[in-house]
């Protein structure tokens, strides 16, 4: 049985990829940054068939990402897949807002942290035990709203969305991506990065058209590929532009 880890896994696309591997013979560890939360979605995913844990990360917290990997260790010795789902973007109300003259330096290191650092120091810290998996894979969930191409063409369906720290946060993830991809060439570990789309969670808001078990399937898909390509960002298995 393969073990994964979902951060933000207590809600949204975080759970609708935990309950989609669950049923797929993973088992899944929910990270959530409240421990309360992730038993809840826990206890709900067994309460489906689905093997699951609860697992504290925060990562706003770095002391959770050492505390969670002491505990993978100790208890599996392995960790197959890494799923960095959890993020935030919370410097506008409206996605069609220019923040880029606006957004409060705290906001933005705040974004940062939860949306790029956090996740490459988490990754950083479970490097080891992905290793020892025969076919690790990492996926870091990111944005079509991070493509600095798209972002710099008029008419394009991302052109006035200039949530710039949202955005640019996920650009650097998408940055750490390609570069951890080519720091693993010749290991068994896979680094994608994927859009899900204008998802139905918090974040996705109004309008969104895609629901998370969609979103979910798509990921999951890669996840259990035999073979996924490395170091790329995809929207349901078609490449993006950067």
């Amino acid at each position: 049985m393969h073990l994964a880890l979902i951060t933000g896994a207590n809600r949204g696309i975080g759970y609708a990829l935990a309950d989609t591997l669950c049923s797929r013979g993973f088992h899944v560890l929910v990270g959530a940054r409240s421990l309360e939360r992730g038993e809840q979605a826990a206890a709900q995913l067994r309460s489906r068939g689905g093997n699951a844990d609860a697992l504290l990360l925060d990562l706003e917290q770095p002391e959770t990402f050492t505390a969670a990997a002491e505990h993978i260790a100790a208890r599996f010795g392995v960790l197959d897949v890494l799923v960095n789902n959890a993020g935030i973007m919370i410097e506008a109300e409206e996605w069609n807002t220019n923040t880029t003259l606006t957004i409060p330096p705290a906001v933005l290191h705040r974004t940062f942290q939860v949306n790029f650092f956090g996740p490459v120091e988490l990754t950083q810290q479970l490097l080891p035990l992905l290793r020892k998996s025969t076919d690790g894979r990492i996926v870091n969930i990111s944005t079509i709203l991070a493509s600095l191409q798209l972002h710099a063409t008029p008419g394009s369906n991302t052109y006035p969305t200039k949530t710039f720290g949202y955005n640019s946060s996920k650009t650097a993830l998408n940055a750490f991506t390609v570069h951890l991809a080519h720091a693993l060439q010749g290991t068994p570990i896979k680094v994608i990065s994927v859009h899900p789309g204008w998802v139905q969670t918090k974040l996705g808001g109004k309008g969104a058209l895609i629901s998370p078990q969609k979103a979910a399937e798509d990921i999951a898909e890669l996840i259990v590929a035999a073979e996924p390509p490395t170091g790329v960002v995809l929207f349901r298995g078609s490449p993006l532009p950067w």
